[in-house]
């Protein structure tokens, strides 16, 4: 008998509360594809680091995931609370009938049972479903061979699915059980006609605590946009700038919600004009009521935005850098010199160059490159911006145009005064550029030299993986140099293959000779390891964005959802002294936008600051214009998601306003 009551129970509420079981759906199959991803690469055919890679973000999802699961519990939690006050007369109707407080918690159990194994099932289907994507979305970004790629299913991850899940329902159910054993038979069959109480503040006190809350917050925000250097001099700013942002986020709503419903009243022309004032009440009831949820969910909301954009600003930023800063297949350098202290220690041996190194090795390995450019490089004294004596790395213009040529550069013009700076470090650029603006006069070898340019020549000619890393150097005219020894030699090439499967055996191969050099690098090399940075850090900004985001969303349209049930009868007397359907929708839908829009609202302005202090942070990874798409791809996401909810949430509201009358 209980078992056909919970059922008939559970198919009632899928009809108001979709949005609810939608979420539970979701975060089960979000759960799973996150965690299946170490079993979903296993049929891919990919190279050995980036399959260490893989391991490495597979080890911060797991990580990740505990944290996940205390949110949608506490979703889960807060749900719960929601859908047993909507159900606050029904229970009292079953303790008329007789019915003990221990069946009413043996039917909810049930329910909970049956959601939570739907909830699953469901979900872990669609998870399963879902993860064969990113089987083909990671396959991509590693451009991994798919020849063997077979539909794959995770039972770790199932287990560990199931695990988190059945916890997080068994704490629903003693919650459940603990609140229906405080309930009074006379509030549940009052609780219909109770409203939200509205207590009034104080406006003076509201205005005062509002000032302050806004002191609090531009405090915070200078702590952590006032240098990067002065948070890592003393990380503890950090915390006390969120403490404060989180405080001042909290006062902020505790005195809107004050002050929300006194301001609307003092404009009487609007607050009088149709259903406003209606409308108005509704919103600072709700609003009054749900101050620390409003808090949670602006937080949750700035996390997500700032996660979001900086994750797929780095992603597109690592990935557009190699294009730029890698424009050859792979570099190999060799010094000449065993550096102690000064120039003068510098010992120079010719035969030490790149290619007679693999000679004496016994390998040809010019036969690998289809073309390339030797260059050297030469440490001479200058003068630095302080006329102080410095040491300067110098390449002369022919090498420069030689190596230019194949990256693809335009050649430099130079006159027998003059010089350029070659520099793609951001801090050494902007330390230069002063440089070039007092036209600093270069002494290179009793020769003084003008600047060409006011500004370096961002000219690459060495394999790096970003603006963060790279050669920095003079650019002198050859005669500057006559008879200066240089202290490295420098191949950069382009492999004699066209696939990159090719060039990846090619690589193979080179990297397996014994050949002491100083330095090689690789385009390949360089994409593997900015795509595992920027694949973790969207894997990990996906995960954490897109569940705050479904989150937040789904708390107020479950409280939204509640309110609209709880206040048919209103809506039913406001038909009865004229109001039209028009009418009424436009108050229930400026409702439900205004509640929604305050913590997104905030949580914009927030997000300011953050993603400024974000950029503070990862500047080496993630250049402005690139954070321009990050955010546009941001605002999509929300759009989609956050949007979608409000509009679910208004229809489905607009229909159980209708239905009841």
């Amino acid at each position: 008998m209980l078992f056909k009551i919970s059922f008939k129970n559970i198919k009632k509420s899928v009809k108001d509360y979709a949005i609810y079981f939608f979420t539970l759906i979701v975060g089960v199959a979000i759960f799973y594809v996150f965690n299946s991803i170490e079993k979903q690469t296993v049929m891919l055919n990919i190279t050995s680091d980036q399959r260490e890679i893989i391991k490495i973000i597979v080890d911060m999802l797991s990580y990740v995931s505990v944290f996940v699961s205390f949110i949608l519990g506490f979703l889960i939690i807060y749900a719960s609370r929601f859908l047993i006050k909507r159900r606050n007369k029904e229970f009292g109707i079953y303790l008329l009938l007789g019915m003990g407080k221990r069946k009413i918690s043996t039917i909810l159990f049930i329910e909970t049972l049956l959601i939570g194994l739907i909830s699953l099932a469901v979900g872990l289907g669609v998870g399963v479903f879902a993860s064969q994507f990113m089987s083909i979305f990671i396959a991509n970004t590693f451009e991994a061979d798919m020849s063997s790629f077979a539909f794959v299913f995770s039972s770790d991850a199932c287990i560990k699915t199931i695990m988190y899940f059945g916890i997080m329902y068994l704490i629903v159910m003693v919650f459940n059980i603990f609140i229906i054993g405080k309930c009074k038979l006379i509030d549940l069959m009052q609780a219909g006609r109770k409203s939200e109480r509205i207590r009034m503040k104080n406006p003076i006190v509201c205005i005062i605590v509002f000032i302050i809350a806004v002191f609090m917050l531009l405090r915070a925000y200078y702590m952590v946009t006032d240098g990067i250097g002065k948070i890592i001099r003393n990380p503890d700013n950090l915390l006390v700038a969120i403490i404060l942002g989180a405080v001042a986020t909290f006062l902020i709503f505790w005195s809107v919600s004050g002050l929300l419903l006194k301001m609307a009243m003092a404009v009487k022309k609007v607050y009088y004009n149709g259903l406003n004032s209606f409308m108005i009440r509704q919103i600072s009831s709700k609003v009054n009521t749900t101050v620390f949820s409003m808090t949670i969910i602006c937080l949750m909301l700035f996390i997500t935005i700032c996660v979001l954009s900086v994750s797929t600003s780095i992603k597109k930023s690592l990935e557009d850098r190699i294009e730029k800063y890698c424009k050859a297949d792979i570099e190999i350098s060799s010094g000449f010199y065993d550096y102690d202290e000064t120039l003068d220690d510098l010992k120079f041996n010719g035969e030490n160059n790149v290619f007679h190194l693999y000679e004496q090795a016994g390998y040809d390995v010019k036969s690998y490159f289809d073309e390339y450019v030797e260059y050297y490089t030469y440490n001479v004294y200058s003068l630095s911006d302080d006329n102080e004596e410095d040491i300067a790395e110098v390449i002369t213009l022919s090498d420069y145009n030689k190596a230019a040529g194949l990256m693809g550069n335009s050649p430099i013009e130079l006159k027998e005064d003059e010089y350029v700076i070659l520099a793609t470090n951001g801090v050494h650029v902007s330390r230069y550029n002063k440089l070039l603006s007092k036209n600093h006069v270069l002494e290179i070898n009793h020769y003084s030299l003008t600047p060409k340019y006011d500004k370096c020549v961002d000219g690459v000619i060495a394999l790096s993986d970003g603006p963060g890393v790279g050669i920095t150097a003079y650019i002198v005219p050859d005669i500057i140099l006559k008879g200066c020894e240089p202290t490295r030699d420098t191949v950069i090439a382009n492999y004699a293959a066209k696939t990159k499967k090719e060039k990846r055996e090619i690589e193979d191969k080179i990297r397996d000779m014994d050949v002491e050099y100083g330095y090689m690098t690789s385009k390949i090399e360089a994409y593997d390891a900015n795509v595992g940075i920027g694949t973790m850090f969207i894997f990990l900004g996906s995960y954490l964005g897109v569940v705050f985001l479904i989150s937040g969303a789904a708390i107020l349209a479950l409280k939204e959802l509640s309110e609209s049930t709880d206040n048919i009868e209103r809506y039913a007397v406001l038909r009865k002294i004229g109001a039209d359907e028009a009418m009424i929708h436009h108050s229930l839908f400026g409702q439900i936008g205004i509640f929604f829009a305050l913590p997104l609202v905030l949580a914009v302005i927030h997000s300011i600051v953050g993603i400024k202090f974000s950029m503070m942070v990862v500047s080496m990874f993630v250049r402005k214009e690139e954070l321009i798409s990050g955010i546009l791809a941001t605002s999509g996401i929300i759009v989609a998601i956050y949007g979608g909810y409000f509009l679910l949430t208004y229809l489905c509201s607009k229909q159980i306003i209708k239905s009841r009358v």
